[in-house]
């Protein structure tokens, strides 16, 4: 495992003139210039960026994840950028946002306004419409080169070539992976610094956790102590006793927490200047039984199994070799006999400005599909292990170092954590 420096890592959510912390400028610019770099070793002439993500990667503007292309984002191989947005936040950005100096009107084209249209005839103006908005700031910018577009938007597409426009489908969407699959050391503590606000939560549902309590109170509780760090909370879950295994299908209940029960807590998409979490810890309601405390330790075990596996130059198929074999995933419990059945139980996947980003580390597909681990991925690793009629998840967040990974995360994973009542 990785060693931090001193003094290197989390120093806080707010911005200060006495010490570096996320230099959020740098940030920006390091990440339009990857993406950039990206666009130039292609045979585009310019990126249209309509998912939420990418947008955000190039333009550093917050995402709202509404209707879709309501807002997109030309990036040209000579660095201009333009963008489209509704009126309201169109407006907002031109005030707002300085580093961004042309920002236009956006017309809808695809996503919920076309969609509730209600009429075949709007959809196609509207598309049309959003193609046109493209094919003048192309001409305006002497594009010269094919337009590669990150949806495969068959309207869209359809759109751009009735107008003559030369259309790419694939490119775009690979030359962002390949920007967005490593990270800049202000990503790397955008992401540790989401791990300290999950920590939080985790920290709440110790204190909040009794019996008595519903799940969704408990869960309530480390929301709240996650917004007021300032983070923005759009996924995760905490389900308890037989919820705890398999997944509970409508994750929190109001169920009451007994004595004797897990308390599984999972922070995925907790979002802190958009960069997004997953990490999960295991609770027991006093003390383990020897069941509980066995399934943790195998949980564990299995956990770093992996991460002792990933480096860089390893590949994925010799790093999930470290998940449980097929006893392990309880595949007959599940009347399954291929691992690709067994979708998010046991794997790694990479973190950044969504929630499943490259590499994704798997039986179902890394072996006959392996990606070489790189330096600067940042992944969520996680496993599982069934406790009698309960179950046990453990998941760390790492960055791949050097010599290894540096655990992200840093609630103790050693053993369960007990809450006493």
């Amino acid at each position: 495992m990785y060693e931090r420096d001193f003094m290197e890592g989390t120093r806080g959510t707010m911005a200060v003139d006495w010490e570096e912390r996320i230099d959020t400028g740098r940030l920006r610019r390091e990440r339009t210039a990857r993406a950039l770099d990206r666009l130039r070793d292609s045979p585009l002439g310019a990126m249209l960026l309509v998912d939420d993500p990418n947008v955000r990667y190039v333009t550093g503007l917050a995402m709202t994840g509404g209707s879709g292309a309501d807002h997109y984002t030309l990036l040209t191989e000579d660095g201009d950028v333009v963008h489209w947005d509704t009126a309201d936040h169109a407006a907002n950005q031109r005030f707002n946002c300085p580093w961004l100096d042309d920002i236009r009107y956006a017309c809808p084209g695809l996503g919920n306004v076309p969609r509730a249209a209600g009429r075949a005839s709007a959809r196609e103006w509207l598309v049309d419409r959003m193609a046109g908005t493209v094919e003048d700031a192309l001409d305006e910018y002497g594009v010269d080169g094919p337009l590669g577009v990150d949806v495969a938007s068959e309207p869209l597409v359809s759109a751009f070539e009735d107008r003559g426009v030369d259309i790419d489908t694939g490119t775009a969407s690979e030359c962002m992976l390949d920007a967005r699959k490593t990270k800049t050391r202000d990503e790397v503590e955008c992401l540790r610094q989401v791990a300290a606000v999950c920590e939080a939560g985790f920290q709440a549902i110790v204190e909040g956790t009794k019996p008595g309590r519903r799940e969704s109170e408990v869960w309530g509780d480390a929301v709240r102590e996650c917004w007021r760090h300032g983070a923005m909370v759009q996924g995760g879950y905490l389900t308890s006793g037989p919820n705890t295994w398999p997944k509970h299908q409508a994750n929190t209940t109001d169920r009451l927490v007994r004595p004797g029960d897990l308390v599984y807590a999972d922070f995925y998409n907790v979002g802190f200047l958009g960069y997004r979490s997953c990490y999960y810890r295991t609770f027991s309601v006093g003390e383990p039984t020897d069941a509980q405390r066995d399934a943790y330790e195998r949980a564990r075990d299995d956990l770093y199994d992996v991460l002792e596996r990933i480096e860089p130059g390893a590949t994925t198929a010799e790093v999930c070799e470290g998940f449980p074999d097929a006893e392990g995933e309880q595949m007959d419990w599940y009347d399954a006999d291929r691992f690709w059945q067994m979708t998010t139980n046991h794997w790694a996947h990479g973190l950044g400005l969504q929630l499943y980003e490259p590499p994704l580390v798997w039986r179902g597909i890394s072996p006959d599909h392996p990606v070489e681990i790189e330096e600067g991925m940042t992944m969520a690793v996680e496993t599982m292990r069934p406790a009698d009629r309960q179950g046990v998840r453990v998941e760390e967040m790492v960055v791949v170092r050097s010599n290894g990974v540096e655990a992200l995360s840093q609630w103790p994973v050693e053993e369960i954590t007990r809450i006493d009542y």
